[in-house]
């Protein structure tokens, strides 16, 4: 009778045991960023099968991927994210045909401390040595010198993008000007934007505090963190070595609308003013504390209009540059009569109520810009769309990561008219309805990043694509044909060798990860007079030519600020993908 009790009270701890298992197992799905991707695997391609490049706006041109299946394929069948395991793959130079554009593209291992030049032929030309992994873009300025953004881990955890730090380098890799912007109240991340008049766009969010959400019209449900980091944009105009001075910003703050709260200065019919941000612009998801997320920035100097790729609402956004400070915090003045308030919104219409989950375009995209004049499709809007819970015409169908979600590139053109309005007939979304080029692997699932990556149109007509998650770097053709690849031979411990698996990190990443490229021509003013030869494959031991004291140096190394940290005790905000 004894042993029956013991043993009933053995299987009753046993039972609640696992009833607490459970409990918590389900809590921290629950805590999961809101960019992971639920429910069951959706049916269907989706989007259009190749690329098409109209020649000019409006028109299409077919074409298929050839070829694109071969290596992309070995992606998927060679490891799982979810499971940690490594990737075995060929890394380094994969194809170039006379067909790609002759240039250099610069890259930054998210996990590594080297930048790296490198020209068509996969050949090492110039780097530099940083003390800072990426964090995360990295651009060559038409003086020659390098602007790099720093993930500086200070401690403002702000959920993804961290970075808090611009550092510029000579060719020399001499250190030449570096900022800070992180601490306990607001961080630098993701992107920047060199100007033409030398000064430099960044994002950064703000800290905003329980009540000041609640103020705005934030409801105490849909605070998830219970305070909130919203964006605003900077003009930095460099100051001696270490400083910059802000001389232009606007803040998201100044523009947000809510129909929760009739008792609230910016109570109002979202419907009715596309133009502001509605505090349910991410589809009543809750607000996590990186609430926008924005991930890039652009500059179009002939608009004088800055593009913002809004990844929380699977948005990009376009302002108004022409403000001053002070128009840029109202609803008047500038060059657009509308100050700080939204020019043009596209990708998401649920996010100003004009729209349903079928009318959604873009998915946690990454890279909006403007195509360059001179460039073929000049003035249009380029945008790596990374496809997170991409739907596939069937409601209440989501992607799993790892089970069939698709990436594209977009093209689109934005409504204007002979005077450079953006053209919104009241009541309606904001066009296009489509895209006018789309580019998808022949079988879609094999290009597929669920977050970072980039996009650039390349003098030839082709387009310049960077598989962020995958460090894999393709340049297709206008008819999608691909006709250059290189797979990022770059992890966290530094340059692998040819077979050396790659492994995974915690997002379920490739550790030879890359935020996005850029491709210059041998023409470049930056590159003018430089010393271009060929210094070797971007493999085995780190180059030569770095310090000494920099190629031994531990990646993501670097000195950590003061007065890190966003959460309720300045020990860090929610964790995220960037």
């Amino acid at each position: 009778m004894g042993n029956k009790k013991m043993k009933d009270k053995w299987i009753h701890r046993i039972v609640v045991l696992i009833c607490i298992w459970l409990v918590a197992g389900l809590s921290v799905a629950a805590e999961e960023p809101e960019e992971r991707p639920r429910g069951p695997q959706g049916q269907g391609r989706g989007g259009d099968r190749g690329g098409q490049q109209p020649p000019g706006r409006g028109q299409f041109e077919g074409g298929s991927n050839r070829g694109q299946q071969t290596q992309r394929g070995q992606r998927s069948s060679t490891f799982n994210r979810e499971s940690g395991e490594t990737i075995s793959r060929k890394i380094g130079l994969i194809q170039n045909t006379p067909a790609a554009f002759e240039g250099y593209t610069l890259f930054a291992p998210k996990h590594f401390n080297i930048i790296y030049l490198i020209d068509n032929a996969g050949q090492m030309v110039h780097s530099w040595a940083s003390d800072y992994e990426p964090g995360q873009s990295v651009y060559l300025l038409e003086n020659g010198n390098l602007l790099h953004c720093c993930f500086t881990k200070s401690g403002a955890n702000i959920g993804g993008g961290e970075g808090g730090r611009l550092e510029e380098f000579d060719w020399e890799g001499n250190l030449v000007w570096e900022y800070w912007c992180s601490d306990n109240q607001k961080s630098m991340h993701h992107d920047v934007e060199p100007m033409p008049n030398g000064n430099i766009l960044a994002m950064i969010v703000e800290r905003k505090a329980y009540e000041e959400c609640i103020e705005a019209g934030f409801s105490p449900q849909s605070l998830r963190n219970g305070y909130l980091l919203p964006e605003y944009i900077v003009e930095l105009k460099r100051k001696g070595k270490a400083d910059a001075e802000i001389v232009w910003e606007w803040h998201v703050w100044d523009h947000l609308i809510q129909d929760n709260d009739r008792t609230k200065d910016n109570y109002g019919d979202v419907s009715a003013h596309p133009e502001l941000i509605s505090v349910e612009v991410n589809g009543g998801r809750g607000a996590q504390a990186f609430w926008n997320h924005m991930n890039s920035i652009d500059y179009n100097p002939d608009l004088d209009q800055i593009m913002l790729s809004v990844r929380g609402c699977s948005e990009l956004w376009v302002i108004d540059h022409s403000t001053t400070t002070k128009e840029a915090a109202s609803h008047s003045g500038g060059r657009w009569e509308k100050g700080g308030d939204l020019l043009y919104r596209w990708g998401n219409p649920q996010a100003y109520g004009a729209g349903g989950y079928k009318d959604q375009q873009l998915f946690q995209q990454h890279d909006a810009q403007w195509i360059k004049p001179g460039l073929p499709g000049a003035g249009d809007i380029l945008v790596f769309n990374n496809g997170l819970n991409r739907r596939f015409g069937m409601p209440g169908a989501t992607l799993s990561r790892g089970q069939g979600g698709y990436s594209s590139v977009d093209q689109i053109v934005p409504p204007m008219d002979e005077k450079g309005n953006y053209i919104l007939k009241a009541g309606d979304a904001f066009g296009p309805e489509k895209p006018c080029w789309t580019y998808v692997a022949d079988n879609p699932t094999d290009m597929y990043a669920e977050a970072i990556s980039g996009i650039e149109r390349l003098p030839n007509g082709n387009t310049l694509i960077c598989d962020g998650t995958s460090g894999v770097f393709l340049e297709v053709s206008p008819s999608g044909r691909k006709v250059w690849e290189y797979v990022c031979p770059v992890a966290g411990n530094g340059p692998l060798k040819q077979g050396d698996p790659i492994p995974i990190d915690h997002r379920g990443h490739a550790m030879n990860a890359v935020f996005k490229i850029e491709r210059y021509a041998p023409d470049y003013p930056g590159l003018v007079g430089k010393d271009l030869s060929a210094k070797g494959r971007v493999t085995g031991s780190i180059p030569e030519h770095v310090p000494e004291n920099l190629s031994r140096r531990a990646p993501g190394g670097g000195q950590r600020r003061p007065g890190g940290g966003f959460g309720p005790a300045g020990g860090g905000g929610p964790r995220g993908r960037r």
